[in-house]
């Protein structure tokens, strides 16, 4: 329970500065006056270096332990963030464009690393059976999303109060002193195990992993098709100040954290963690999918609503929220459920390089989408999305997977 707390609180102040981040780059480069296309391409390297940074993020957390790990992801953010805060502002948009670009992807690798390392440690630390695990990473990966929403809220403030690169400097000082706390407080050996010694074993997985990654990819796409760059963008051009727009993602996102942390009372259980719970991921999924066709056919029909767009945006977005944190939490459980105990890390940085490679298509697509279609367009790749990730979670097994070995 000490370590699993110390790791939780690490977690969190890594994660607010990430949301952080995501609103002052967001917000800033909008303020200039970058496409919506443009803000995407901020965001691509960030996305992609996660893919790369979680494959080896498990496999390096198995062979070096999950506090190297840990405070390699801290401190790498640390330097993305004093890297981004180095942009001059008399530079033109090629250069600084590269210069944000080359930052998020420090920050991306940072994000990756140090999340394989924290839900890898999740796996070591529950001792209780299928109950207390499902409860530990419902709250883990709530409270996480929570503190990623006072994040949105916080990057928008100092925007608006001390400006992008003071904002940037205290995020750091923030970081640095959870780091020297993650660093003195965890044991040094946590998580270390066998490892895979070449390629092909660090990609042979699972069923139950490899179907659960390719729903992951198309669930976390389908969100972020629309809420990357499509809704911010779009309230901010209905009237909506920063700290406004930054605010409502927080409290958005805050309350998805919330619903996270309470989906075990909503998911049936069983005593073999999968019989009930495969089935329960698979009408949620249905019922995710519902949402955004509604949103889709509203966003076309705006004489026939008796309120405002931005009104039904809203509402739509709280109600997507419900079934996605459910969704989110499920998988979260799944992906440990199904991972071999002696290779959780690796079996956690694949899902998670699947997670990434979803945001990073859902980032591109909302901006690209927005640019064509505006925010109807973000919501019909959403609903494409939706539609394979139903498809391909009903295709998740029920078996528990047999142990693996050790691969010596």
């Amino acid at each position: 329970m000490r370590n699993y707390l110390i790791i939780t609180g690490s977690y969190w102040g890594f994660t607010l500065t990430d949301g952080a981040l995501r609103m002052l780059v967001l917000f800033h480069f909008f303020r200039l006056g970058y496409s919506p296309f443009t803000l995407a391409f901020l965001f691509l390297l960030y996305e992609a270096a996660g893919i790369l940074a979680n494959l080896g993020g498990g496999w390096l957390a198995s062979r070096f332990g999950i506090r190297r790990m840990l405070a390699s992801g801290l401190g790498l953010q640390i330097c993305g963030l004093l890297f981004l805060s180095a942009l001059d502002p008399d530079w033109g948009p090629l250069m600084s464009v590269a210069w944000v670009v080359a930052a998020q992807g420090v920050a991306g690798v940072a994000k990756d690393i140090t999340k394989t390392a924290s839900k890898s440690a999740i796996k070591i630390t529950s001792v209780d059976g299928n109950n207390q695990l499902f409860s530990w990473v419902a709250w883990f990966t709530g409270s996480k999303n929570a503190t990623k929403g006072v994040g949105f809220f916080v990057g928008g403030l100092l925007l608006n109060t001390v400006g992008f690169t003071a904002a940037l400097w205290l995020l750091a000082a923030l970081l640095a002193a959870v780091l020297v706390a993650c660093v003195l407080a965890l044991p040094a050996g946590l998580g270390v195990s066998a490892s895979s010694k070449s390629v092909s074993e660090l990609f042979s997985k699972s069923r139950g992993v490899n179907v659960l990654a390719g729903a992951r990819v198309f669930m976390f796409g389908a969100r972020d098709v629309w809420f990357v760059v499509g809704v911010p963008v779009f309230l901010y051009s209905a009237g909506w100040d920063f700290w406004e727009v930054g605010g409502f993602l927080a409290a958005w996102t805050i309350a998805y954290g919330g619903i996270q942390a309470v989906a075990p009372s909503l998911v049936p259980r069983s005593p073999d963690g999968l019989h009930r719970e495969v089935p329960a991921a698979r009408v949620w999924a249905v019922i995710l999918t519902v949402i955004p066709a509604i949103l889709l056919w509203a966003l076309h029909a705006p004489d026939s609503l008796p309120v405002s767009m931005v009104a039904v945006v809203i509402t739509s977005l709280l109600v997507f929220g419900v079934p996605f944190a459910v969704n989110s939490s499920l998988h979260s459980y799944l992906i440990l459920a199904y991972a071999g105990s002696r290779k959780a890390a690796e079996d956690v940085g694949f899902y998670y390089a699947a997670n990434a490679a979803g945001r990073l298509m859902g980032t591109l697509l909302s901006g690209l989408l927005y640019q064509i279609g505006g925010l109807a367009g973000c919501i019909a790749g959403s609903l494409m999305m939706l539609v394979v990730c139903m498809a391909v979670t009903f295709a998740l097994p029920r078996r528990s997977p047999q142990p693996q070995s050790s691969g010596q």
